[in-house]
């Protein structure tokens, strides 16, 4: 024969199944609702959440009450069902009509009546979160035992809820997630910490073709395309940000510039986890092709320009000469000098164009690299800027190298680009006591070389456009545009291809300081 305890325990069995199995929360608390009543044998069960900003409890399911009894609330403390859920603890009554604390407001709306009422808190994690309440025992009153058993499905019933909740909070933020995913226009990949794709969006999978290749690894998801650094670089990378470029040649030219962003997690004692990647694509077929197209143009006219400048050029230095040793008209003079003092200008600019045109083809394998001293460097380049810039009144320059610093890098290449700052530094300032130095120090495995100024200063909306090509900040502001804009543009390129970046402080009226900062 079964006893009771076999069939309670079995009943409970049963239950924990049940509420397993749902997930979805308003699934779930009909569910609960349908079984309260048939653990203990009562008529019928209610169940009420708790409002946490209100301090509320509420009907969130109420299975065959009126439209006005299902919108009533009550709070913490008012009622049996408001006074479970302050005190934390159950509460039997087999006699509603003597005792206080049954609130017949619910009994007056629905025209039931409530006789006896066994009500326990929902709780988790120390949390009550709602109550379950059993109504009217159809057979004697409730009892301790009904009571234990009933503790125990309130608690089953409490980790389904928080469990159904997470889900669905995760739910919405994947839902979230897919409508952002969808809505980028750039294309979109988030990866977990294997490589292994969770969501890919429409362009993505349009620029890697993922209808054809049914990849489902990032490490399967670049057919075709040639990858800057390689893809197991990244991957194995630390840095929390990498950026990567990838180009097909076939079935036509096609770009795409791209970061694989880490994402982390925070274990039990706070520590970041990496948990996975977000991979941005953006297509810069037009982009490139044009740069391509420019430096094209730049080359070809570089060229063709510099056999006629130097013919220009020597036969306007003759005239000069020739109108200054003679006594030739005031008018003439002028003209001659102009004539040499344009030529050397456009001269000088035709240099540039060529110095820029031949950096921005050099790739790391085309470098060489050795070690030297930054102090040494510093002296040699600060030597000759005192030659190129000796008729220049109130100018000075500084080296300030506390601590031997080494420089592993392509020596001349490196020189172009701080002299190319230097340039900068003179150019752009208009004041009459002109300060520019010279710093070296070693940082985090780099070595940072920087060129510091007393300038006006560079406004901060400005920082980031004057490394693009052609770009100048407006005359009003620089005092002259005299130059193509590339400069900046070369020092960058040179950074970039040593593996390395330039950064930049700037302080209106007080001056700039551009460093370089070059792995060891």
């Amino acid at each position: 024969m079964i006893t009771q305890s076999q069939e309670s325990l079995e009943m409970l069995v049963m239950v924990s199944r049940l509420l397993s199995s749902k997930l979805d929360i308003s699934e779930l608390l009909t569910t609960i609702m349908r079984l309260a009543s048939r653990v203990v044998g009562a008529e019928r069960a209610s169940l009420y959440l708790l409002d946490e900003k209100a301090q509320e409890l509420y009907f969130d399911v109420a299975l065959g009450l009126p439209e006005d009894v299902q919108k009533m609330r009550f709070k913490l403390g008012e009622g049996v069902a408001g006074t479970c859920a302050k005190e934390g603890r159950s509460i039997i009554i087999n006699d509603t009509a003597t005792d206080p604390r049954h609130s017949k407001k619910a009994d007056s709306k629905s025209g039931f009546t409530t006789k006896s009422l066994l009500t326990c808190p929902m709780i988790i994690k120390g949390k009550v979160i709602g109550v379950v309440q059993a109504i009217n025992r159809i057979e004697g009153d409730f009892s301790e035992i009904d009571k234990n058993n009933f503790e125990a499905f309130s608690s089953q019933a409490a980790i389904a809820i928080e469990n159904s909740r997470l889900f669905s909070s995760v739910r919405e933020e994947k839902r979230k997630m897919e409508i952002v995913f969808k809505r980028i226009k750039e294309g979109a990949i988030l990866t977990d910490i294997n490589g292994g794709i969770v969501i890919i969006n429409s362009s993505a999978k349009t620029y890697l073709e993922h209808e054809k290749y049914k990849f489902e690894n990032i490490r399967d998801a670049f057919h075709d395309f040639t990858v800057k650094p390689a893809l197991e670089t990244i991957l194995s990378g630390e840095e929390p940000v990498a950026h990567l470029e990838l180009y097909r040649e076939k079935p036509k030219r096609f770009y795409l510039d791209g970061s694989a962003i880490k994402l982390f997690k925070e274990d039990k004692e706070g520590n970041q986890i990496p948990e996975g990647r977000l991979w941005i694509l953006a297509d810069v077929t037009a982009q490139r092709l044009e740069e391509r197209m420019a430096r094209n143009f730049l080359s070809l006219i570089s060229h063709k320009f510099k056999t006629p400048l130097a013919s220009i050029n020597g036969y306007a230095q003759i005239l000069r000469d020739e109108a200054h040793s003679k006594e030739m008209p005031e008018m003439v003079r002028k003209s001659s000098d102009t004539i040499y003092t344009q030529g050397l200008k456009l001269n000088a600019l035709v240099e540039s164009l060529l110095d820029f045109v031949t950096i921005d083809d050099l790739d790391a394998s085309s470098l060489e690299k050795m070690e030297f001293d930054a102090a040494d460097f510093l002296g040699e380049i600060a030597e000759d800027a005192r030659g190129r810039f000796k008729d220049m009144a109130g100018l000075t320059i500084k080296i300030a190298a506390p601590e031997p610093v080494k420089i592993k890098a392509d020596r001349k290449i490196l020189a172009a680009a701080v002299k190319s700052l230097i340039n900068n530094a003179v150019k752009f300032n208009p004041g009459k006591d002109k300060l520019v130095i010279l710093s070296a120090q070693s940082r985090d495995n780099h070595a940072l070389i920087s060129v510091g100024d007393n300038g006006p200063g560079i406004p901060g909306e400005e920082l980031e456009n004057i490394f693009h090509r052609f770009y100048q900040v407006e005359a009003s502001f620089t005092g002259q545009v005299e130059g193509w804009g590339l400069g900046l543009a070369l020092v960058k390129k040179i950074a970039e291809v040593h593996g390395g970046k330039i950064f930049t402080r700037s302080q209106l009226q007080k001056g700039s300081a551009f460093t370089l900062a070059i792995p060891n």
